[in-house]
């Protein structure tokens, strides 16, 4: 039998590569919605045409492509990294230690889809090229690395079945923690309430009714119920948001005029409206069998209606869906006690120098051990009844 040879190059945008090719790698079964609607050429293109990554921005697009027989067989979102920022798995800490060291850490190469701390594959195969497109996209990262003298790879919110595969090829396995909110077959809110303890139930019940006592209405659009001012409204509070939480927001206002026009099938914007006037919202993207809560923003305080938009009102919509997961962004431990219970995500690690790569599997080893045992111990402070 001839043994397949596979090609592996780097491009420095994604539209040297043509959608359907891609997008056969991102979504193979070619479902609507997308497997992941955030690995789609659509998005990453949006990304780059807006000007949230390329130049000036610290994401310098280097996306890996791997062909057999002419054909493509995998790709691979990736991007030389001047900075830490935007990633939600972090690693100031290992940059500082380096470069206190005499090393430099940056640029880096990051693995991964900008400002989008959503699991999801990373190594995007065709079907039946799964083992050889994964094999042929790490072993183009890490010598895209090596040869260029760069300090480190990092392949982050990766699957958990691709952390083990990395783990086997010799990358370093990271584990860190999310919460999300599990379908459990629910047919309609009043089932997942019914599945919490009544001390939570009545504290879940009374924060929807103080949130819906704003003096509007809130609203949930996708697809072409979506109209070119309500990107107005969303752009002035996620610009707020952005501000007091980054300095700069990460998306420029092009992307969401973009979004308007290829991707709002994939979104859902919640928004709550006084007179018309949208007051506040929460973006959030549809998956094959989860909903990603992104971005949330107001320009009027109103109690509870965080919540209310960002987390309550995506369940309703994940019951009504029938989709199985909502994962409701990085970090929060206040989503607890509205039925997000914690998550392990994962990412892998390549580390050139030998001592610092000692040193990084030391730390990562230690670290995996308290964020399991986290895990255990937020989820035995979940809102469910026991045994449920």
């Amino acid at each position: 039998m001839t043994e397949t040879s596979v090609e592996i190059s780097v491009i420095p945008s994604i539209q040297e590569v043509a959608a359907e090719d891609w997008d056969a790698c991102s979504n193979p079964h070619g479902t609507a919605p997308a497997m992941d609607p955030f690995t789609t050429h659509r998005f990453l293109l949006a990304l780059e045409t807006s000007g949230s990554v390329g130049t000036g921005t610290g994401w310098h697009p280097q996306h890996l492509v791997a062909r057999a027989n002419n054909e493509v067989i995998a790709v691979a979102p990736l991007y030389a990294k001047g900075h830490s920022q935007g990633e939600y798995i972090f690693d100031h800490n290992w940059a500082h230690a380096f470069e206190r060291a005499g090393g430099r850490y940056y640029p880096k190469l990051q693995l991964t889809v900008p400002f989008t701390p959503a699991t999801g594959r990373r190594f995007l195969t065709r079907t039946n090229w799964e083992t050889m497109g994964q094999a042929a996209l790490v072993q183009g990262a890490v010598q895209l690395a090596d040869t260029n003298d760069i300090s480190s790879l990092h392949i982050t919110f990766c699957t958990e079945d691709e952390a083990a595969a990395g783990a086997e090829m010799g990358l370093l396995r990271r584990t860190s923690q999310q919460f999300h909110w599990s379908n459990n077959g629910y047919e309609t809110p009043d089932d997942f309430l019914a599945s919490l303890s009544a001390r939570k139930r009545k504290n879940i019940r009374k924060e929807r009714e103080t949130a819906q006592s704003f003096g509007g209405i809130i609203r949930q659009y996708t697809g072409n119920d979506l109209k070119p001012e309500h990107w107005d409204a969303f752009w002035r509070f996620y610009q707020d948001t952005g501000a007091r939480k980054w300095g700069t927001p990460y998306l420029t206002r092009r992307f969401f005029d973009i979004a308007q026009e290829t991707l709002r099938d994939d979104i859902l914007l919640v928004l709550a409206e006084r007179d018309a006037v949208p007051i506040a919202g929460a973006l959030n993207f549809i998956g094959q069998h989860a909903l990603y809560g992104r971005y949330w923003g107001c320009v009027e305080d109103h109690p509870c209606l965080h919540f209310e938009l960002c987390y309550y009102q995506a369940i309703d919509h994940a019951i009504k869906r029938r989709l199985s997961t909502v994962e409701a962004g990085a970090q929060g431990s206040h989503k607890l006690a509205r039925g997000y219970l914690p998550v392990t995500t994962h990412s892998l690690h390549w580390i050139a120098d030998p001592g610092f790569r000692a040193a990084i599997e030391r730390y990562v080893k230690e670290e995996h051990e308290v964020v399991d045992q986290e895990v255990r111990e937020l989820t035995d402070y979940g809102p469910f009844k026991k045994g449920t």
